[in-house]
């Protein structure tokens, strides 16, 4: 998760020299950002119903060396826009079914109950690929030129993959292919008398569904626009390009220790017999409250001291609420329909990042200077946080929606003594 994230914010690194280079105007750079999502849904979808049949190992490995790859025709010096965004568009199909495929690999080795910290501990390896790439990508950016970051982030996936290779693999807890006859074990302990298998009409038209959908997307959202204009908002307001390496970590420090403390507590709260509804789904969908709160006051303050909390709350917290998020649809549903519902989830919350870009890029060039421009899309994206957010509050009930169509989570435990 950190290569595959440290891919993804490359683009926003290198964006001031490449767009000075190759004279791109901020919509075409735009629609450049956008390209890496163009396949990433399609992809996400399809190696979920693959996670359901096959290996994670495999799986992961090919889609590894496929965004590997993909980044080394950069490197030609000839490369212009339509090789960018042919590339781009090659390294999103890779990168797609990344964090599904991943979190699905990860449950399987844990029981339910841990499932919040679990996915937390894997997420949080999108902050770490900006906590510890970004400096290292800006300064080999401004050293050896923006090209040479996109060659050293494919050669270091294609060593990931021989190391995952070497370790990678399933637990004990995975389960593929059809039950054995008269149901499957385990399924449907929340409650309910759902029978084999629910429908994906049933398992897609829970509240946890489009709660946590509606949350992932206006947080991908925001995502998608400080991945590709955050750098240059940071260099729009005075910043110089070394410092702008350091400060796009500021949202991944946040990110990281939000993740990890939300897995942490929602994971604890589970374990004494609180409900998902308030470990995960209420809990989740404040965090998008408040980087959508953070991002509608980050440019309403003259003061870059001010104004930089605030960018780290708005592009920081608001991922915290992701490793939930996924845990109560896991909950929610039965394990062997897991990959293929993560992969739908993902797939579709990702689609904001095809839109959000191209929509930045616009309106940062529609404006009569960049920085309304910057105003205008970091109001847009902090409203669908604070409206997705509270929607996730109120509508995401794990333990109903399994006890309901006969999902993974087991009944809720009795409460302990403190």
């Amino acid at each position: 998760m950190a290569l595959n994230f440290a891919d993804k914010s490359v683009i926003g690194l290198a964006a001031p020299p490449m767009m000075a280079d190759l004279g791109l105007t901020a919509t075409e750079y735009g629609t450049i950002a956008s390209s890496f999502y163009l396949l990433f849904s399609v992809s996400a979808i399809a190696f979920g119903f693959l996670g359901n049949r096959f290996s994670g190992k495999w799986l992961l490995a090919g889609l590894a060396v496929v965004w590997s790859v993909a980044q080394l025709p950069v490197m030609i010096p000839a490369a212009g826009f339509a090789v960018l965004l042919i590339t781009r568009v090659l390294l999103g199909a890779g990168e797609g079914p990344g964090l599904p495929l991943g979190v699905h690999n990860a449950f399987t080795w844990v029981p339910p109950k841990s499932r919040g910290l679990t996915a937390a501990l894997l997420t949080v390896g999108s902050a770490l690929g900006v906590i510890v790439g970004a400096p290292l990508l800006n300064a080999a950016i401004h050293g050896l030129g923006w090209r040479s970051a996109f060659g050293i982030l494919g050669l270091l996936g294609l060593m990931w993959v021989a190391a995952w290779l070497l370790v990678g693999g399933d637990g004990p807890y995975a389960e593929r292919g059809r039950p054995p006859a008269g149901g499957e074990a385990g399924i449907g302990t929340g409650g309910a008398a759902a029978g084999w298998p629910p429908t994906y009409r049933a398992m897609l038209g829970t509240g946890t569904w489009l709660g946590t959908l509606a949350s992932g997307f206006a947080v991908y959202w925001g995502l998608a626009v400080a991945i590709a204009f955050l750098p240059l908002y940071f260099g729009k307001v005075g910043y110089g390009p070394t410092t702008i390496g350091f400060l796009v970590t500021f949202p991944a420090y946040l990110s990281a220790a939000g993740m990890l403390l939300g897995g942490w507590l929602s994971q604890r709260l589970i374990k004494r017999g609180v409900s998902r509804h308030l470990a995960q789904g209420m809990f989740g969908g404040a965090f998008a409250v408040i980087s959508g709160l953070s991002m509608l006051g980050m440019t309403r303050f003259d003061s870059p001291w001010l104004a930089l909390p605030l960018a780290a709350l708005a592009f920081g917290v608001g991922n915290s609420q992701t490793p939930l998020s996924q845990a109560a649809v896991a909950d929610t549903v039965p394990a062997r329909r897991r990959g293929a519902v993560l992969g739908l989830w993902y797939a579709l919350v990702s689609t904001a990042s095809i839109v959000a870009p191209t929509v930045t890029g616009m309106l940062v060039d529609a404006a009569p200077v960049p920085l309304v421009g910057y105003g205008w899309a970091f109001d847009l994206a902090g409203a669908m946080a604070v409206v997705g957010g509270l929607i996730a509050v109120f509508v995401v009930r794990p333990d109903r929606d399994a006890a309901r169509i006969g999902g993974d989570a087991p009944a809720r435990e009795p409460a302990q003594a403190a």
